[in-house]
């Protein structure tokens, strides 16, 4: 038996939500590629859906310029609706199975130099300083995404342990170790909530005392950056970069790193070792005396 498209995806939705745990984020990608799959080719039966039919929708994607990165993203989702509807009997195979994505290009994580992170940490005229100082001194000194920062609950906090329950993609928990200085940040801080009368669960509160959202972060970011003469570009995610790369270059073992940062797989984490070999080889080149060419 099978059923029309859109049926097919919201049920599809609904088991990346609650059974896989699949990020808002993801769900809400996945939602927009598979609305236009649908846009595309019209609401078919699942079982119509043919190998030229989502090729021609790739071609059509790779037409308006989109990125390699999108289109990859594209055929996963559709990939992941078809495995569903093939294990539930709407459909016989799964048609998108054999198509590769398009190739990926190879591009090494930004990261800002100790010193500037250094400079974010200056005093503003914030009139939540603490907060978020505290607030990025954990995205940076544990290495947290954005949605993990903004996810952290109270209960999350081991003072005693100097430990994060952090709760990742696909809600994995792990434990991150709090540095000394992030301790002292985070302590000032609780010690400055405890004197408002929130009940929020959430760790970061905004002005409202409710919960801190992740485009809020990044806004934040971006102020801080220009009030203490930061690099602009900063975001969230490079400070996750930074906290790696520093690692690494510090001595740090790539697999405690993959722990810390809550990969799912080392190669994740292999990007690290590239992009440090690609500062050795730009120190290298700008210092090292055979380094340059004769004339």
């Amino acid at each position: 038996m099978s059923i029309q498209l859109t049926e097919a995806i919201a049920r599809y939705l609904k088991q990346l939500a609650d059974v896989r745990l699949a990020s808002a984020h993801t769900v809400s990608n996945y939602r927009r590629d598979l609305t236009r799959f649908v846009e595309h080719g019209g609401d078919i039966p699942i079982a119509d859906v043919s190998r030229d039919g989502v090729q021609n929708w790739m071609v059509a994607g790779y037409g308006q310029g989109l990125s390699p990165v999108t289109l990859a993203r594209r055929l996963s989702a559709l990939r992941g609706l078809l495995d569903m509807a093939m294990q539930s009997g709407w459909c016989e195979r799964n048609v998108a199975a054999g198509i590769r994505p398009p190739k990926q290009p190879k591009r090494l994580p930004r990261t800002l130099p100790p010193e500037q992170t250094s400079q974010m940490m200056h005093a503003t005229d914030s009139s939540a300083e603490e907060r978020d100082l505290a607030l990025f001194a954990v995205m940076y000194g544990c290495g947290l995404r954005v949605s993990e920062a903004v996810g952290l609950n109270l209960d999350d906090i081991s003072m005693q342990g100097a430990e994060l329950r952090v709760f990742g993609k696909g809600k994995k928990e792990r434990i991150v170790p709090i540095p000394d200085g992030v301790m002292h940040l985070i302590q000032n801080y609780l010690d400055q909530r405890a004197m408002s009368s929130a009940s929020e669960a959430a760790l970061f509160l905004n002005q409202r005392g409710g919960r801190l959202t992740a485009r809020s972060v990044q806004r934040m970011l971006k102020k801080r950056a220009l009030e203490t003469g930061s690099d602009m570009s900063v975001t969230p995610h490079r400070l996750r970069h930074s906290f790696a790369t520093h690692l690494l270059a510090g001595g740090v073992d790539l697999r405690a790193i993959q722990e810390l940062l809550g990969h799912a797989s080392l190669a994740t984490t292999e990007r690290y070792t590239h992009l440090d070999m690609a500062k050795l080889t730009e120190v290298y080149d700008s210092a090292h005396p055979r380094a340059k060419r004769k004339s």
